[in-house]
């Protein structure tokens, strides 16, 4: 009898199979769109009070931003957001924000703000805010009633009665356990008025919110709704990972390598960071700007967030855990590898490590990389890996799959200044200064961007600016760099207009360190141009590369795409595939033929098919499962004991 129906059952299983590669044609086509607006464009930070100042008082502001659009526009840029515009006493130059619906009057007005809006539309140019809920000032008036035990404000704010000092026998009290701030010193002030102790993970005046008060999370959640309604295009949300700390406020576990109590690193912050309620919250947030998009309509409303956390942590920012139906997340958790991981001093190896480690934790479906090169908190690209190779690196992260973010100045070049203290001490506060400045602070890294070489490189009309001017800006502005034949700029605008070819937007890649100091790697898709990237991260003398050794399916012969700024070589020039000559400190694209199509005939189809469903199978898990329940029905096995037969056989190893 079983043998009788073993015929039908091959013919269902045929059938099934064919269901299956039609359902894994559909999937794929749909889990691996990248037509959203942000999948296709580059971000761009501006951090408002170094940008362009209007109205010669030294700062950045809202109108010099909007008369500065255009620039942004030639550079090929589609985004950008703005580190914090909100009212503050700039204790930490915005991130204290005393009122999260109100514009800083030194950066102009909303008026100033919805102009701005409009004039980026115009341009289609989308306005991404920095969202700070984390944390307020201590002048926000939700904590002065707090302070005040006025409801619904009371506990609003972490607070605590602190711990008896036992040493004193008199009632004197401590902080409640040894938690310490980022930035230095007890997490705890003990204040004056409220007779408690208040949580501060940063500044001390800037209180931690209890998002453990459903009417904190509410306010939060109208604040979202507030910049939505101007029409802002979504948020970078700043420390989502310090949202919650755990309940009872145990002391945390020392490492053993701080021995300053008072230091950030003198534990292990397995209480005050990347607990699970906090990605809980970045999943509300996504919910709330998809459902706002599916009412008003419109481009999708993105969230992008910052977390410096480890890889794990990280990528639970995408979406939830749960398979069948995950919660989504973050479109953006900044990918801050080539920041913290890479220096001028890092291999090749490296580089293909560090490149490699976010693509393989990235889920599989449904998820897009992103490449963080810097920001208002780190050394610029030039200062960190070295001026020379500043036209590599932007090389490097124009062509990897995925988003690419920008800081402003990147593009053309710009380096910390040492000596970017304000003469009116308005600096760093939250740093401070001394002989620890150079160290600490973070404002090298934010002085005025320099539009030419007149004075303040035309930032200001002022007689002084909040941070002074780079001393370079004479020679490095953009106004040289346009003039320019070749500059940093115009290999950053070429390059960007690169990335948009259909290659760099689907493609794959394949990453191999060539030696120590060189990187190549392969940007493929079927039926279309094939690139391969070229970085030499060393001077020395000119290294042949023997590419074709490395890529055997490239064409003899290559089209330079791009190069850098001082590169022997030009677009459009011609390189022999096997005899690549590589200058010190190269960035190369190069673009070979089409690769060849897969058979079409009727003989080939079902290797065809069978290669589909296998590169399928192993990009998802959901339909191997299919598979395998399949197969169990068919055999007449439970589900482990078929897993156990296909792996004996080798049939899902690698």
């Amino acid at each position: 009898m079983v043998n009788q129906h073993r015929p039908n059952c091959g013919a269902g299983w045929r059938w099934l199979y064919f269901v299956l590669l039609v359902a894994i044609s559909h999937t794929s086509r749909t889990e691996a769109s990248d037509d959203e607006w942000w999948q296709r464009t580059v971000f761009y930070q501006i951090y408002p009070r170094s940008f362009m100042d209007s109205d010669g008082d030294g700062v950045g502001d809202l109108r010099g931003i909007t008369s500065r659009l255009a620039h942004l526009k030639d550079a090929g840029i589609g985004a950008t957001w703005l580190s914090p515009i909100f009212l503050s006493p700039m204790v930490d130059f915005g991130y204290d924000i005393a009122d999260y619906t109100a514009i800083q009057p030194e950066y102009g007005t909303m008026e100033d703000f919805e102009a701005l809006l409009a004039e980026a539309e115009r341009f289609g140019i989308k306005i991404i805010l920095d969202f700070v809920p984390n944390h307020t000032s201590d002048q926000c008036e939700w904590f002065q009633r707090s302070v005040a035990r006025e409801e619904p404000y009371t506990d609003y704010y972490v607070w605590h009665d602190g711990r008896v000092d036992p040493s004193t026998g008199n009632g004197t009290r401590l902080p409640p356990n040894n938690w310490q701030s980022v930035f230095y010193g007890s997490a705890w002030t003990l204040h004056p008025v409220r007779g408690q102790y208040y949580l501060h993970q940063f500044t001390a005046q800037q209180p931690d919110l209890n998002f453990r008060n459903p009417a904190v999370a509410e306010e939060m959640r109208e604040v979202l709704r507030f910049w939505l309604r101007k029409g802002v295009a979504g948020f970078r949300i700043d420390a989502v990972n310090h949202l919650f700390e755990v309940e009872g406020f145990p002391d945390e576990p020392e490492t053993g390598t701080d021995r300053d109590p008072l230091s950030y690193g003198f534990t292990h912050h397995i209480y005050t960071k990347d607990l699970l309620e906090g990605y809980d919250m970045v999943y509300q947030w996504r919910k709330l700007l998809d459902d706002w998009t599916q009412e008003h309509g419109g481009d999708s409303r993105i969230i992008m967030t910052e977390a410096y956390a480890n890889i794990t942590f990280t990528m639970k920012y995408y979406r939830s855990g749960e398979e069948l139906q995950p919660r989504q997340g973050s479109h953006m958790p900044f990918n801050f590898l080539l920041i913290t991981d890479l220096n001028r001093d890092s291999t090749a190896q490296d580089f293909v490590f560090t490149i490699n480690k976010w693509l393989t934790y990235m889920p599989r479906n449904g998820a897009t990389a992103n490449w963080v090169l810097g920001n208002h908190d780190q050394p610029r690209v030039g200062t960190r890996y070295g001026p020379e190779r500043i036209d590599a690196i932007h090389t490097l992260l124009l062509t990897l799959p995925g988003i690419a973010v920008t800081y402003y100045g990147e593009e053309i070049g710009m380096l910390d200044n040492p000596d970017a203290i304000s003469s009116n001490g308005e600096g760093d506060s939250v740093t401070g200064g001394g002989d620890a400045f150079i160290v600490f602070s973070r404002d090298p890294e934010r002085t005025p961007f320099q539009w030419d070489d007149t004075a303040n490189a035309g930032f200001s009309t002022g007689p002084s600016t909040w941070l002074p001017v780079h001393p370079n800006y004479r020679r490095l502005n953009l106004a040289a760099e346009k003039r320019s034949d070749r500059s940093h700029y115009k290999t950053y605008q070429a390059l960007v207009r690169l990335r948009a070819h259909e290659t760099f937007r689907k493609g794959s890649i394949q990453l191999v360190p060539y030696s120590d100091s060189i990187v190549v790697y392969v940007r493929e898709l079927q039926d279309t141009d094939t690139f391969v990237v070229v970085i030499n991260l060393s001077c020395g003398t000119d290294r042949s590369v023997d590419l074709a050794s490395v890529f055997p399916r490239l064409s003899p012969e290559l089209t330079v795409a791009s190069s850098g700024s001082e590169s022997n070589y030009r677009t459009g020039d011609i390189v022999q595939s096997d005899k690549l000559v590589v200058g010190g400190y190269e960035g190369l694209v190069l673009q070979s033929t089409p690769l060849a199509s897969r058979p079409r005939d009727r003989d080939a189809m079902p290797s065809t098919n069978l290669a589909v469903l296998w590169r399928t199978v192993k990009d998802a898990a959901v339909i191997a499962s299919i598979i395998i329940a399949l197969g169990s029905s068919y055999y007449g096995l439970p589900p482990w004991q078929t897993i156990g037969k296909w792996t004996a056989r080798g049939s899902l190893k690698k």
